[in-house]
């Protein structure tokens, strides 16, 4: 099974839709939101309403820290993010608060566990940003999960166990083919779609094979600088516009 695995798309529809664009030339069987549908951007409505259709069509979705923050905002607001969830929450219908609020943490498929953060607490909403905090994701799985795949850190990376249960960390190369054997355990952050933060503005997802058990991370061009224009003309901080434009 070709499993393609985007998270992080932060109401920028621009990205998202080229994305799945992209991933349409890729033979892909199943197609994994990892949560963060919204926050941040412009377009929470418009990308709702596609992963719902998407969801309907068989795809898997699950709930990011954002999502719940927009179906449920604080009603006192200390810093940019929880401004955003108030606006967002305003966007949404209520159908759409209520899918939001409904979507599941983690989900299973084949040997695969998908979660937005970590998957030994996935409602702590836990960064998984280096080796000590992937071995407890992997530690808190079973033995019949070879892969752990998240978002939440808006950056590419992949994780092993090596000799004598040491993890490993290793930088993808975008389009480059990884062999991640059955026999190891493996955890991948998948990147951002819609906030990229590794300097380059391109969108981040990628594409696991689980039969040949290799995984793929792609870049995608798109246009970044009307996904902030956006932002800036929504009213929105526009500091979130100009980290669009930095990748930062």
């Amino acid at each position: 099974m070709r499993l393609a695995l985007l998270s992080d798309i932060h109401s920028n529809m621009q990205a998202f839709e080229a994305c799945l664009e992209h991933l349409s030339t890729q033979h892909i069987d199943h197609i994994a939101l990892l949560g963060d549908l919204v926050g941040y951007g412009a377009d929470p409505r418009a990308v709702v309403e596609r992963a719902m259709a998407l969801q309907a069509a068989g795809a898997t979705v699950l709930q990011g820290n954002h999502d719940q923050s927009a179906a449920e905002p604080p009603e006192q607001t200390r810093n940019l993010g929880q401004v955003t969830a108030q606006w967002t929450h305003r966007q949404l219908n209520l159908a759409q608060q209520r899918w939001l609020r409904d979507l599941p943490l983690t989900h299973q498929i084949d040997a695969a566990l998908l979660v937005h953060a970590s998957a030994d607490a996935p409602a702590q909403w836990r960064y998984v940003y280096d080796e000590r905090v992937a071995s407890d994701s992997l530690g808190a799985c079973s033995p019949d999960i070879h892969w752990v795949l998240g978002g939440h850190v808006h950056q590419q990376m992949l994780y092993y166990r090596g000799a004598g249960d040491q993890l490993m960390r290793f930088t993808p190369q975008a389009g480059v083919p990884i062999p991640v054997p059955r026999h190891r355990q493996w955890l991948a952050t998948v990147g951002s779609v819609g906030q990229p933060r590794d300097g380059n503005p391109a969108a981040m997802y990628c594409v696991l094979d689980t039969s040949k058990a290799q995984i793929t991370f792609h870049r995608v061009d798109y246009d970044y600088l009307a996904a902030a224009q956006a932002i800036r003309a929504a009213g929105l901080p526009p500091f979130f516009a100009d980290r669009l434009e930095e990748g930062r």
